[in-house]
Parts: structure tokens; sequence; C-alpha cells
């Protein structure tokens, strides 16, 4: 089998994505995780300079203290898998204003391309943005330059029922607006 060609359907795939925090401890399949992170690879960055790299912890105790770092949230270590995704410091202004910034943009865009590829082959994540950055950078032994933008667990859902969609979001009027700002 060839997991690759075996995806959940894209927009599926977006209306359907859901934080997961309770996880079934199966392990995941050595090629289900190369898809994953061969496809999370191909994410685009500002000036397709790529400089994101991703940190796969799948040892049980290294798991566990990744949680104590990440708002003691034990969840984190109950999936089989825990990924660090990590951006490097490049001061660029684009925009006029993002400076550094840019590596929080480029960093979140590998992250949302991590979650939606897991979701479209049946695995959960959590995005997790409650982490202490000095902590986990000395513990993955991250060099200077670069910062951890966040993290996830990823793993089979507990429940699988959890992927669907959801009506606790905004209405479409009040998300789009036309031709200029319109919302007090």
């Amino acid at each position: 089998m060839n997991p690759r060609r075996q995806p959940v359907d894209t927009i599926e795939t977006m209306l359907t994505r859901r934080s997961v925090r309770v996880y079934d401890p199966k392990p995941i399949e050595e090629s289900v995780l190369h898809t994953v992170l061969d496809v999370t690879r191909h994410a685009p960055s500002g000036s397709n300079r790529e400089p994101t790299r991703l940190v796969v912890v799948k040892d049980g105790r290294r798991r566990e203290a990744l949680s104590e770092y990440c708002a003691n949230q034990k969840f984190i270590s109950q999936a089989p898998v825990v990924i660090a995704v990590v951006g490097k410091t490049i001061a660029y202004n684009r925009g006029g204003y993002m400076g550094e910034n840019s590596t929080l943009v480029d960093g979140s865009i590998v992250l949302d391309h991590l979650t939606l590829v897991a979701r479209s082959l049946g695995l959960g994540t959590c995005w997790i943005g409650a982490f202490d950055n000095a902590k986990v950078k000395a513990y993955l032994e991250i060099p200077e330059g670069w910062n951890v933008v966040g993290l996830t667990p990823l793993g089979y859902p507990a429940d699988p029922g959890v992927f669907k969609e959801t009506d606790r979001r905004m209405s479409l009027e009040q998300f789009v607006m036309a031709e200029k700002w319109s919302i007090p």
C-alpha cells in the first residue's frame, strides 16, 4: 500500500481537521510517517529560502520531557511521535513590518501543511503554542539563531470520530469583507 495515494479529499481534510488530545498508542507505520514528513517539506516559504526544519521525537521518555516543557500538557506524550517545527531567524522586513516575524510565518506554513497531510492520512495532531522555547531548544539541542515555532503530537486518534466538521466558526459574512474593511 502506498499511503501517498490514499489521502482524504483536500476540502474534506481541511473541514474536518481537529486538535486531537487523546491518542491511540498504536505506532505510526514508517511509510506513513515518511509520507507526512516528505509532503510537509514541500511547504512554501518566503523567497523559497526553506528556513524551517523538523525535529521528530519518538522515544517515550523524551516525549514526556517535552510535554513538561509544553505547559505540562501530558496528552502530548501519549502520541507515538512529537514533532517540533524549528525556524531559522532571518532578519528580512517583508511587508515593511515583519522583520524577524518571517520565521513565524514560514514555520507556521510548515506546521499547517503537516497538520493537513496528517489528517488526510487519518492521523491526529494538535498545534502546541504553549511551550518554553528556551527549555525546548536546550533539550533538543537547537542551535542559536533557530527557534521553535510550534510542536505537535502525531498519532492515531483514540476516537476516529473526532474528524468531523464543526459549526463553531463565524459566518462567511462576518469573515469576508468586500473591497475594504467594513467591520467596526
